[in-house]
């Protein structure tokens, strides 16, 4: 029986390989998933997919509908893979040309804050590679004068894609900010059907001008931190 699902397909937890600072595991990301009474979730760490027969019946017991997921290195580019392969390296080895092997009924391929000013994000590769792409990301941190999203919503509707909102959470307070409302039956297939077929609303609102101060201090900060410590840094591919 088709319901509207709570759902969010891009979320990071302390076990991810790229960032050392994530102050909660994926067992207290369930737990706050079902505290917040989300449907599915998808764990989409840096180039490992999380996901175990343990972990999985725990957010069963918990109501929740758990993804395989991965935030994988693409050609220096990060792309979102659910349903993915597990027990897989996501690293600098894949091309878009074998993330065509991906594509299918089973995987829904996301382009994730394809415009935000990183140099991992996809900008033009977005458009060069659109038909590998299953949906294009809404991602939470935007603002009243400022949103990267605007060029990802022209690029949905000029290709007819389906636009998918998630939090990309890397601290808690992120988690629940921007998420998607998706008609389905709860399982995993149904869900990425229906995402496919554009059976999928955003839920969003802009931040504060206090997280964008706060944002702009994470942003000087991580700057620091890369100097001192580049091997420590996340959200770089590689």
């Amino acid at each position: 029986m088709k319901s509207i699902l709570k759902i969010d397909l891009h979320l990071h937890t302390g076990e991810d390989p790229k960032d050392r600072y994530i102050p909660y595991s994926a067992r207290e990301l369930l737990r706050k998933a079902s505290e917040y009474k989300f449907d599915a979730i998808a764990i989409a760490n840096h180039t490992e997919v999380l996901y175990t027969d343990a972990l999985r019946d725990y957010a069963e017991q918990l109501g929740i509908v758990l993804i395989p997921g991965v935030e994988a290195c693409v050609e220096g580019k990060h792309v979102v893979l659910v349903n993915c392969r597990q027990h897989q390296q996501y690293r600098r080895a894949l091309t878009f040309q074998t993330l065509r092997a991906y594509a299918g009924q089973e995987t829904l391929i996301i382009a994730p804050h394809p415009f935000y000013p990183k140099s991992y994000c996809l900008h033009e590769k977005l458009e060069q590679h659109i038909e590998v792409f299953d949906a294009i990301e809404y991602s939470h941190l935007h603002f009243r004068l400022v949103n990267f999203n605007k060029k990802a919503v022209a690029l949905t509707e000029k290709y007819h894609l389906p636009l998918v909102g998630t939090s990309d959470a890397h601290h808690m307070s992120q988690f629940g900010t921007t998420y998607s409302l998706v008609k389905a039956e709860k399982t995993i297939p149904a869900i990425l059907e229906a995402i496919k077929r554009k059976q999928v609303q955003v839920v969003t609102a802009p931040l504060s001008q206090w997280i964008l101060f706060r944002r702009g201090q994470q942003f000087l900060f991580d700057l620091v931190k890369k100097k001192l410590f580049p091997d420590s840094q996340s959200d770089e591919c590689g």
